[in-house]
């Protein structure tokens, strides 16, 4: 068993390798978002609460470092139990969810399949935000506000495929 001043004490590394995968994921699922604003993306109909497009690479941003914190503070908390299994499988399935909608979406201009990836997307994050909370609270809140965004992600999905279809 670790000592306790061992899990309380900041690690550089594993921060910084959670916060690049994280960031990772937003960085190559831009690779097929970005080329696609300026021209499939522009000629949908969209519902008047769209943000403006230079809106969502700042909040996805944000809640990537925040899913990377959360996703650090539960690794540090972890231990050999199923629980943690789980736990990081449930992180790890968002997280592909969380890809594939971008590919989905914007690169294979499917926006019905966007919807549905997104559904299965927030579902998983309820998911992970319960399993987190099983080894941080905190970990478990900072998940809330991709929670949120991606709420708001489904409504605007849902609203541009019924004004499209």
């Amino acid at each position: 068993m670790r000592p306790k001043s061992l899990n309380t004490k900041f690690q550089f590394v594993p921060f910084v390798i959670s916060l690049a995968i994280t960031l990772a994921i937003g960085f190559v699922a831009s690779i097929f978002t970005r080329p696609q604003i300026a021209t499939w993306y522009l000629t949908l109909k969209k519902p008047s609460f769209n943000p403006p497009d230079f809106a969502f690479p700042i909040a996805w941003t944000i809640l990537y470092i925040l899913i990377a914190i959360a996703a650090y503070i539960v690794w540090k908390k972890r231990n050999r139990a199923i629980t943690y299994k789980a736990t990081a499988t449930i992180y790890f399935i968002q997280l592909l969810l969380n890809f594939s909608w971008s590919i989905i979406f914007f690169g294979m201009h499917q926006i019905f399949g966007g919807l549905a990836i997104i559904t299965f997307l927030w579902i998983s994050i309820i998911f992970n935000i319960g399993w987190f909370g099983k080894f941080s609270k905190t970990a478990a809140w900072l998940l809330v506000p991709y929670l949120l965004w991606v709420s708001f992600a489904w409504l605007l999905n849902l609203n541009i495929y019924l004004l499209n279809r």
